[in-house]
């Protein structure tokens, strides 16, 4: 499983609280942190995916500025993913990037992650190694700094 890249990229999706379109903005940054998780390969579908058990951070911190998406202080999950792209199609967001994951491991993937303005609504796609995961979350504006 792509657990490293997982962990560190559900960190980004969740938090609680009201979201405004104009806080959403692709500037400032965000708190994040994982819904459902849904893992797919050739042979089967996982629906019920614990965001511990595939190496995903609950709750991360995405920074615009830094184009990283990290795990959050207290997460035990500790690696930080950087994104390539990002892109403002319509009301979305869009995150792209690749992870290698862990060195000498088949384990890389492709990304991305879809931020809504209006609410905050996430959704990420990772694929590679003939495993495909669908995250589910929420992202919010985050006081102060990242």
């Amino acid at each position: 499983m792509k657990k490293t890249f997982l962990a560190a990229f559900v960190s980004l999706l969740l938090s609680a609280g009201p979201v405004w379109a104009a806080d959403i903005d692709g500037v400032h940054p965000l708190s994040g942190a994982t819904g459902k998780i849904i893992e797919i390969n050739q042979y089967r579908i996982n629906d019920d995916v614990d965001p511990d058990t595939g190496g995903l951070p609950k709750k991360f911190v995405v920074d615009f500025q830094a184009r990283t998406l990290r795990p959050t202080k207290d997460s035990v999950i500790r690696k930080t993913i950087a994104f390539k792209s990002v892109d403002h199609i319509e009301e979305m967001i869009i995150l792209q990037g690749v992870d290698e994951g862990v060195d000498g491991v088949d384990d890389g993937l492709a990304w991305s992650l879809a931020i809504s303005k209006k609410n905050g609504s996430s959704v990420l796609s990772a694929s590679g190694g003939g495993v495909a995961y669908v995250v589910f979350g929420v992202c919010t504006p985050m006081s102060g700094g990242p």
